[in-house]
């Protein structure tokens, strides 16, 4: 069967770095990161007291009322203000398109804990007859994908993806592969996430994943740096508009990338560990390269999963010598986590984000905060600096909680 070819046509992006495209890829290109003490709430009391948080997002200015705001989670806002920029970035004028033919894949790791540690504290201290009828809806992680639906009035594929951290990158997989079958002609997808609560951040700490450099939060976040002690929480949305090529080319869109190959696949090994061989994540890279028909050496960049844990980036970067053999050491790898934070369920939709950019305009964003290198991490990560250089291929990798692995493969479109 003749698969169709699949472009990404619009994006959006609400992050710790910025609430917009080009103020999220001038900070990235600066090098600017977004982590800080944890303003939300009081932290006090806590092993980690930053976080990479959204700030200055205002709901009313993507059109959503108070009403709406106060009925719906962090998450589901992030991404209905993304997908608002990613259709306008994108030039549909969803009054002239079928909408039964576009669809919403929206991934998210956890959805509201914030609803249900309010909800909790509310049936606790006045009893389940006082608990808001808006808990459920509010709280699920579908979520996201069904509001965006709902606010655009569109009636294609829509579902949610939730692996973990690597839930982003799963929907955007997952539509590319609807589009090539022709069961939709555009999708709106990519990965949300909005669960900076104590919580979320007390569960962290007590699997000990998270940094405890309070003091310089600015430099918490250092993937594959010798001194990384864990990650850093962070919230956000990353989304791209997906088309067949045919609908693009028949709308006169203005094309940025083409997305070419997609691998996924389980370690099988552990619930929050990565195989201690990398075999999983090397296979999911393999399989990416093989679906876009591609040779390692064709790579140019890897954007890569690089949380700032000691086991994530020593694996990761085991699993890239396995995927790309003697060519790992010459192609150019960068984690954005160092400036982002790590926006779990909605980092690989903000780091396919990165990729599409990149391609665009011929610049690698660096790994900030790299200052002591790891003899096992020994890869070039693009240190503290943005590289010029001609991107045509990028792989985004995402590995989640549960074994979950998914790398995707956009090109330069010709």
């Amino acid at each position: 069967m003749d698969k169709n070819r699949v472009v990404i046509t619009g994006m959006g992006v609400i992050s710790p770095v910025g609430n917009d495209l080009l103020s999220f890829w001038n900070s990235l290109k600066e090098g600017k990161g977004g982590v800080g003490p944890i303003v939300s709430f009081d932290a006090t009391g806590f092993d980690s007291r930053i976080a990479a948080e959204v700030k200055h997002f205002d709901p009313a200015a993507f059109g959503m009322d108070f009403k709406e705001t106060k009925r719906t989670a962090k998450f589901v806002q992030y991404a209905v203000a993304a997908s608002k920029q990613a259709i306008t970035s994108s030039g549909l004028d969803l009054n002239k398109e079928n909408r039964d033919r576009i669809g919403v894949l929206i991934g998210a790791g956890i959805g509201s804990l914030y609803t249900i540690e309010e909800e909790h504290k509310i049936m606790l201290s006045k009893g389940p007859s006082r608990m808001s009828p808006f808990l459920i809806p509010m709280l699920i992680v579908n979520e996201a994908s069904g509001f965006v639906g709902i606010t655009f009035g569109l009636k294609g594929p829509n579902f949610c993806i939730a692996t973990a951290c690597a839930s982003g990158s799963h929907a955007i997989g997952d539509a590319f592969r609807i589009l090539e079958r022709g069961d939709a002609d555009v999708i709106i997808s990519g990965g949300a996430e909005g669960c900076i609560v104590p919580t979320a951040l007390g569960g962290f700490c007590a699997l000990k994943a998270l940094s405890k450099r309070n003091n310089e939060p600015k430099k918490a976040s250092r993937p594959f740096d010798r001194d990384r002690d864990g990650f850093i929480m962070a919230e956000g949305c990353g989304l791209v508009v997906m088309e067949t090529l045919e609908h693009a080319k028949k709308r006169g869109a203005q094309i940025i990338a083409e997305i070419v190959g997609f691998g996924m696949t389980c370690d099988a090994y552990h619930i929050t560990a990565p195989d201690p061989e990398g075999e999983g994540a090397a296979r999911a890279m393999s399989l990416a390269l093989a679906d876009a028909k591609i040779n390692p050496e064709e790579v140019d960049y890897i954007n890569a999963h690089g949380t700032s844990t000691k086991l994530n980036d020593k694996i990761e970067t085991l699993s890239m010598k396995r995927a790309f053999g003697p060519y790992a050491k010459k192609v150019m790898v960068s984690s954005t986590k160092s400036m982002t934070g790590h926006l779990l369920g909605a980092a690989g939709g903000v780091e396919f984000l990165a990729c599409c950019l990149s391609i665009r305009d011929g610049i690698v964003p660096p790994t900030i905060n790299y200052d002591y290198p790891d003899p096992e991490c020994d890869l070039d990560y693009v240190p503290n600096t943005a590289r010029n250089a001609q991107v045509e291929i990028c792989m985004s990798n995402s590995l989640g909680f549960g074994g979950h692995n998914a790398s995707l493969i956009v090109k330069r479109f010709r």
